[in-house]
């Protein structure tokens, strides 16, 4: 990938010495956490109660902003909800308009009063997890009938699949009338010698425009050598599209795993990965601001 110019002048920052970060490095005023998770048992779950193994609410996060620094937030409906959104709404509520914004899960019958009782709630974009279908709530036929529908909100479509199911449906993406934002995507595949072909496809939708890409840490319990591959991945990223990427820490990463990483270690990781100040004002504060509104 090329590398794209284009850096912002640094701001003030707050110095960051959490968890196993330098000194040295530092969040940005303003920095945004484009992608948690709320469960609260206040709202009913679908599916296996199992998947769920401890609350993780609007209070408890909270307390990690306090930790990581972070001051916005971008709420995502757990697929354990299905498309009741209900948890979303009443999270974005209790951490603040001003600072938090929504990530929805639908179905395409959804009506035009859900849709703006949403819009109004601070949903900016909607979610399909399809990566796994055995957990999946929506399916890819739901893609483009519901992008049309969100289209005239400015919404975007938030898309968590794997490598070969981009690959697989290039020409879906290319017919999606609303900004798209692929999600996790540093823990994509990435082999030595050769990125994987859905490389190929973001890259051109990146340079089409109204394309953007979310960083995520990788997993502590993930294969052997996922880290590497990973970093690898996030460079690449920084260098063809910094005005089109913004992290998300997948708090509380997430519970269907069976080991929870430290969050200030993944911060830090992230953080290791934009390696400038310049860079983390772009990824953490200003295209965030651009593409959730806030």
């Amino acid at each position: 990938m090329d590398t794209i110019d284009g850096a912002v002048a640094p701001q003030p920052s707050i110095p960051h010495t959490r968890g196993t970060a330098k000194p040295d490095i530092a969040l940005p005023p303003r920095a945004c956490d484009c992608h948690i998770h709320i469960y609260d048992r206040r709202f009913a779950s679908i599916g296996d109660p199992g998947r769920v193994l401890a609350q993780a609410t609007a209070s408890d996060y909270r307390r990690l902003q306090a930790r990581l620094g972070t001051r916005r937030t971008v709420v995502v409906t757990p697929t354990v909800y299905g498309t009741d959104n209900a948890v979303t709404l009443d999270a974005i509520r209790q951490l603040g308009r001003a600072d938090a914004r929504g990530v929805a899960v639908l179905h395409p019958e959804v009506d035009d009063a859900t849709l703006r009782l949403l819009d109004e709630g601070g949903v900016r974009g909607i979610r399909f997890t399809l990566f796994d279908p055995a957990t999946a709530v929506t399916r890819f036929d739901m893609v483009a009938p519901l992008a049309r529908r969100i289209e005239p909100l400015g919404w975007h479509v938030q898309l968590h699949w794997r490598a070969d199911q981009i690959a697989a449906h290039a020409e879906l993406l290319d017919r999606l009338p609303c900004p798209i934002v692929f999600d996790h995507l540093a823990r994509m595949p990435h082999p030595e010698g050769a990125a994987h072909p859905a490389f190929d496809v973001v890259r051109r939708l990146l340079d089409r425009g109204r394309t953007w890409v979310k960083l995520s840490a990788p997993y502590l319990d993930d294969v052997a050598g996922a880290e590497d591959s990973r970093a690898r991945v996030a460079a690449a990223l920084c260098a063809h599209a910094p005005e089109r990427l913004v992290w998300g820490s997948d708090w509380p990463h997430p519970t269907e795993k069976t080991e929870k990483p430290d969050d200030a270690a993944l911060l830090d990781r992230i953080l290791g990965w934009l390696g400038d100040a310049s860079l983390r004002q772009r990824v953490l504060v200003d295209n965030p601001q651009a593409l959730y509104g806030f």
